[in-house]
């Protein structure tokens, strides 16, 4: 199933990557090194797309290795207990090394116009030259429902249905990156922003229906992929064990002890419980065993029964029939 086209990049990473074992220290890597969602030439994002490829110091390899040996000061600075969002975790992880590379000026500043009337946040303002640059992050992970109707970002819906790609870009893109122009945002700029971008990482997930190989307008080519299938289609997954990870343990593949792994039957059971009162996919790693180790070689979202139904009728909000 569509799980197999997902093996490459599983095994890229694990190939540069494979030598770090802390969980943290292991995202932050996904974060700075994975591909980026989106193509940063396509013209539907106005040339306002960030990345960190191609800019990353000589030294990173090391660096990181340094980090996994001695990860406490990371764990200190991350105070991992305080998250309940994945995107607040990421944001911090790269806090953490835009601050170790001496170019972070402000992170997460909240812009108010009034006591109670909040404008907007900075996600990060980068020190370069005599200027800033203003970074809005986004960490995204997405199933593609097109049913056929078309492959562009608003066909790539939240697994919770609440949003969709597209959604979310215009968001940033018409509103988020234009937050240094307010007058209220003035005061917490100590020099002028000389550019405003989008750093998004993330999935894609698709459903073995759909080609994830296929060219995707605004998408990049190399970005990281998965399936997603339904619970009555679990039966074609094969892998020698399976394991559902925290949602905090999203970014990087997973690299586990075979303690904290199952079989298929034992996931299928606890999947089935799950959905008899929670209609919430579940992201489900299949993990190839090593030794005492298990290790990522694709990822999906298993979803309930009527999770396509549900989706396409989110996709019509934006994207109506005609009449």
């Amino acid at each position: 199933m569509a799980a197999n086209l997902t093996n490459t990049f599983q095994t890229q990473f694990e190939q540069r990557w494979g030598h770090l074992n802390d969980i943290h220290v292991r995202s932050l890597a996904w974060l700075l090194d994975a591909p980026d969602l989106l193509d940063p030439q396509a013209p539907q994002w106005q040339g306002k797309i960030a990345s960190l490829q191609g800019s990353l110091p000589h030294d990173i390899n090391d660096w990181l290795q340094a980090l996994d040996k001695d990860p406490d000061a990371l764990h200190r600075y991350l105070n991992v207990q305080v998250f309940t969002r994945l995107g607040r975790y990421a944001e911090k992880l790269l806090a953490y090394y835009f601050e170790a590379r001496g170019i972070l000026a402000a992170h997460g500043v909240q812009v108010r116009a009034g006591k109670n009337s909040t404008v907007g946040e900075f996600d990060f303002l980068l020190r370069d030259g005599d200027a800033l640059l203003h970074w809005e992050f986004a960490t995204k992970f997405y199933l593609l429902e097109s049913s056929g109707a078309g492959e562009d970002a608003d066909y790539f819906v939240g697994p919770n249905l609440a949003d969709t790609l597209g959604a979310k870009m215009h968001k940033i893109l018409e509103r988020q990156l234009m937050l240094s122009q307010h007058p209220a945002a003035q005061v917490h700029l100590p020099a002028p922003v000389k550019q405003a971008q989008a750093l998004v990482k993330g999935w894609l997930f698709y459903h073995q229906d759909d080609r994830a190989d296929a060219a995707i307008c605004g998408i990049s080519a190399d970005h990281c992929r998965g399936f997603w299938c339904a619970l009555t289609e679990t039966e074609q997954m094969t892998a020698e064990r399976y394991a559902v990870v925290p949602r905090l343990h999203w970014l990087a593949p997973a690299k586990l002890d075979l303690s904290q792994t199952m079989d298929k039957q034992a996931l299928q059971e606890m999947l089935a419980t799950h959905f008899v009162h929670d209609t919430m996919p579940v992201l489900v790693v299949l993990l190839n065993v090593r030794g005492e180790l298990a290790l990522e070689s694709s990822r999906g979202f298993i979803v309930p029964d009527d999770w396509r139904t549900r989706a396409g009728q989110r996709i019509k909000l934006v994207h109506p029939l005609p009449q």
